[in-house]
């Protein structure tokens, strides 16, 4: 068996098959546990290797750092009346190499790597018999393109230009690795190529599967991560064919303003092409904790309310579902917030996107990929292409799907730059809470001509905007990293 030792903290991560925690990565440990197993133990049939995709790779999965750290650091949230001060310092920009919240996003993604690497060394040992080589097969894509997505989240944050093929990339783990390897990061182009390689081989194998659930990697899930990826990237082509792809064959429908609620509280799958399942009694981490303690409601002690100015959009909207499903009942709507003396009080718009399952207040899914999303893909495609109006239905039939009275105008871009601007004001809004907001800030902002979108009232000091292409777009290399491995380097400005 591997043993770990005192390694950057990628390298822990990746010489450790049986857990993780950062303290790892701090201390020298040169014990072998009785009872743990090799790899050669645990990979011995199909059997166990599915167990294993299940029980480590998917149990692994997460992106709740992902979701809370764009929220936080971005115009999504402010400071609720039961917040403690946790996460001031990220909602004020004060990140560096050991903020630990961005050590987490980093470490959890190749944590999931470093299982998929396991299980392909495995798989390769592995003979299946003649009636189990399609589930073989399938366990090796769904493998695959899980550390294609994780991948793509690493590049997501911390990469300095995605659009760049010679730029900084993430270090790349084609396998397990030795106890003394030290790796430098690849260029963004060598990582594309491994994450296409990946989803080339899991879109030969996997079908559309949309009516057995959404809870398993399918080639809806292989598409939506091509789409996002080549958008990311600047490839608007193969962004466009893969968002059409998704939204032709998935089986899905943009879900309507009636059954919306639905989709949030997890008694229904609606739109969701994928999304990591939480149970009301199990593992994984709770989104809903994030902003409320106990219960998505004014007594839940809110620790992160509504920004005001997402609130002011939804709230000026007539018909929106979105503003009954994004802000609780409960809250308390102050009309002379701006002048109040203590707004974090007075205003308390508390976050009911995910107000948890029966019997789970703070439990619901993960949303990963949603088919409004492809829809937004789409239109980003067409405003590079310069057809504006096929842009503008685009974003009317999602709102057109959000209303549940009046009608969704079509709208009417004259420029890209207005175009861009209201696809950018339409993710803002529907992909609220579900971590885009810190990407498409820094890759659409400047075409926009906009920037973030703080009200005055969003913190108890003074509120400022990032300003557009700062550096803190791209976050930190962890400390861990570049102390221990000298091969890394630190993103610029840090």
């Amino acid at each position: 068996m591997n043993k770990i030792y005192k390694k950057a903290l990628v390298i822990a991560v990746c010489l450790s098959s049986v857990g993780f925690t950062l303290n790892s990565c701090k201390d020298a440990i040169d014990i072998e546990q009785p009872g743990l197993l090799d790899d050669a133990t645990l990979f011995t049939s199909v059997s166990n290797l599915n167990d294993y995709l299940v029980g480590s790779v998917y149990a692994n999965m997460d992106t709740n750092n992902d979701i809370y750290f764009s929220a936080v650091f971005t115009d999504e949230v402010k400071p609720g009346a039961g917040s403690g001060g946790q996460e001031y310092e990220i909602h004020r920009y004060f990140i560096d190499p050991t903020t630990g919240l961005t050590t987490g996003i980093w470490a959890q993604h190749y944590l999931v790597i470093n299982r998929v690497n396991r299980l392909l060394a495995g798989a390769a040992q592995v003979t299946p018999a003649a009636g189990e080589v399609a589930q073989y097969n399938s366990i090796l894509a769904q493998a695959r393109a899980i550390r294609a997505f994780c991948y793509l989240q690493l590049e997501t944050f911390f990469a300095p230009d995605m659009k760049d093929p010679n730029g900084l990339g993430v270090l790349l783990l084609k396998d397990v690795p030795t106890v003394d390897v030290k790796l430098p990061r690849s260029k963004n182009q060598d990582v594309y190529d491994f994450i296409n390689a990946d989803l080339d081989y899991a879109r030969s194998i996997l079908a559309y599967n949309a009516p057995t659930g959404r809870y398993y990697v399918d080639k809806g899930f292989v598409n939506a991560v091509s789409a996002r990826f080549n958008l990311y990237r600047g490839n608007t082509t193969l962004a466009k064919q893969y968002a059409q792809d998704v939204i032709s064959n998935a089986g899905l429908s943009l879900t309507a303003a009636s059954a919306y609620p639905t989709m949030w509280n997890d008694t229904a799958r609606g739109e969701i092409i994928f999304a990591l399942n939480r149970l009301a009694t199990g593992n994984g981490s709770s989104i809903g904790t994030r902003w409320n303690t106990n219960s998505s409601s004014i007594t839940g002690n809110p620790m992160w309310a509504l920004g005001r100015n997402l609130f002011n959009i939804i709230n000026t909207t007539p018909g929106d579902v979105r503003r009954s499903v994004y802000v609780d009942p409960s809250s308390i709507i102050d009309p002379n917030y701006l002048t109040s003396t203590s707004p974090r009080d007075t205003d308390q718009l508390v976050v009911d996107k995910y107000p948890g399952k029966t019997s789970a207040a703070t439990r619901n899914d993960l949303k990963v990929f949603r088919l409004s999303e492809m829809y937004f893909i789409l239109a980003e495609c067409e405003t590079a292409a310069n057809n504006f109006t096929g842009a503008a239905t685009l974003i009317q039939q999602v709102r057109a799907k959000r209303y549940n009275s009046g009608t969704a105008p079509l709208p009417v871009y004259a420029s890209s730059t207005a175009a861009y601007a209201d696809i950018l004001k339409e993710r803002r809004v529907d992909l609220a809470l579900e971590g885009h907001r810190y990407i498409d800030l820094k890759r659409l902002a400047t075409a926009a001509g906009v920037t973030m979108d703080r009200n005055q009232t969003d913190d108890v000091v003074t509120v400022t905007n990032l300003p557009n292409n700062s550096h803190k777009y791209t976050l930190p290399i962890p400390v861990q990293e570049i102390n221990l491995n000298p091969q890394v380097q630190q993103n610029p400005g840090y």
